[in-house]
């Protein structure tokens, strides 16, 4: 059966193994959310992250962070739905908590935070928020 919004499958899985301090989660792998584990993994969200080697259905594992107990990743929210797509311009890119959290945008350059994608100088479609 085909997910009608895997990014957002993705995020809850992250929230949910955050909550239940789960050290790893896993889910079916795909472009997208490769770059968005890589995002996060370049801003300090999550330990590290694997793709398996299986051909057929490749597991994409993220190995969540955790400091003094608690988790690195207060919150994460899905933005731009399939039923309501959200574009921002280069000058309206999301702050989130005055510069404390990240924006994930997919832009034509990659998957970029609001920051990287606005010193690039391309606005792009904003996919998720982490503070």
């Amino acid at each position: 059966m085909t997910m009608a919004d895997p990014i957002a499958d993705m995020i809850t899985r992250i929230r949910n193994g955050c909550r239940a301090r789960h050290s790893e989660v896993s889910m079916a792998s795909s472009r997208m959310k490769c770059s968005i584990a890589k995002v996060l993994k370049d801003e300090g969200y999550i330990t590290n992250y694997s793709v398996s080697d299986d051909k057929v259905h490749p597991t994409l594992t993220i190995v969540l962070k955790y400091y003094n107990g608690r988790s690195v990743i207060e919150t994460i929210t899905r933005i731009s739905k399939p039923s309501r797509r959200v574009y921002r311009g280069i000058d309206d890119l999301p702050v989130i908590s005055g510069g404390l959290g990240v924006a994930i945008v997919t832009t034509s350059k990659g998957v970029l935070t609001a920051k990287a994608a606005k010193a690039a100088g391309i606005g792009g479609e904003v996919l998720c928020s982490v503070t």
